[in-house]
């Protein structure tokens, strides 16, 4: 439900950012909190109840803790090293704690607790169960902290943090036709090329680029019956329909993003090439790729 000022047009719009304040680091930390009892199957503390001669189950804070130091050494710990939210000044690594929110979100599992007896409640027990059907509601509210701190990521029903890239021209409809690609080297490097651009971290994006641009040259070689040269002109002949100005504006275009392919620091890495000091050139390269192999796959035969 919207609030007044958001129906009436007074409330200013959310910025849109990538990167996680600390307000916004502590709201996620404090979501993933609650769910650590979900993780009792991973961190079983077997306790023993002395009065009533019982065994039962809880959470291993200290084993969850420990394992966490090795399985993401870069999260955040406050001074007793515990997981913890850092302060305004203190230097803190948001990747690690998009790791951290996939690695809840990849192992709650459910579980029923309660008292052992509710008159007496001489202890309180963790049952753990075999189904993770808490994760919708895990999901659901890491996903409305970022839609209300305008973070743009979200963690999808594949239990993964991806980026949100607005405006975005790679569609389902794009997907499914690459995952149709009927060679499989050309379909494998666009499908790793898809997945790397949706990653969180800026060094995925880098390597998009680089592997969108390793599937347009693979993609040029298409038709093995023919070398490089006559397959990479069947298939502009095939988008163009023939038409010589069309042909003449394909050709341009595979041989311009050649050419910023081996200019730039993108496949080649000699010092000889540019660098691509913005990360925010990333998107721009990858899409422009994309949409002339977007349009290119949709005439292969």
């Amino acid at each position: 439900m919207s609030y007044y000022t958001e129906r009436h047009g007074l409330r200013a719009p959310i910025e849109k950012t990538y990167d996680i304040t600390v307000d916004m680091y502590a709201l996620i930390i404090d979501c993933c909190g609650k769910y650590y009892k979900n993780l009792t199957h991973l961190f079983p503390l077997k306790c023993h109840h002395d009065f009533t001669a019982s065994d039962y189950l809880a959470f291993n804070e200290n084993a969850f803790q420990n394992r966490m130091k090795f399985k993401i050494p870069a999260l955040f710990r406050d001074e007793n090293r515990k997981i913890g939210v850092p302060e305004i000044g203190d230097k803190y690594d948001q990747y690690a704690l998009l790791d951290f929110t996939e690695f809840i979100a990849q192992n709650i599992n459910d579980i029923s607790e309660g008292w052992n007896n509710e008159r007496y409640q001489n202890y309180w027990y963790t049952n753990c169960l075999k189904t993770s059907m808490i994760f919708s509601k895990y999901q659901n509210e890491i996903n409305e902290i970022f839609a209300e701190s305008g973070l743009l990521y979200t963690l999808t029903g594949e239990k993964i943090i991806e980026r949100v890239v607005e405006n975005n021209p790679l569609t389902p409809e794009i997907e499914n036709n690459i995952a149709a690609v009927k060679e499989k080297g050309t379909r494998e490097l666009l499908s790793e090329a898809i997945m790397l651009h949706k990653q969180p971290c800026p060094e995925s994006q880098r390597d998009a680029v680089e592997k969108i641009w390793d599937a347009l040259e693979r993609l040029k070689t298409y038709y093995t019956t023919l070398d490089k040269k006559h397959s990479a002109a069947k298939i502009v002949n095939d988008m163009a329909h023939g038409e010589a100005e069309i042909t003449d504006l394909f050709n341009a275009e595979f041989k311009t993003l050649t050419d910023i392919g081996n200019s730039f620091r993108i496949r080649h890495h000699e010092t000889d090439k540019i660098d691509i000091t913005d990360t925010r050139y990333y998107d721009y390269f990858f899409n422009r790729c994309l949409s002339l192999i977007a349009l290119a796959i949709q005439y292969l035969q």
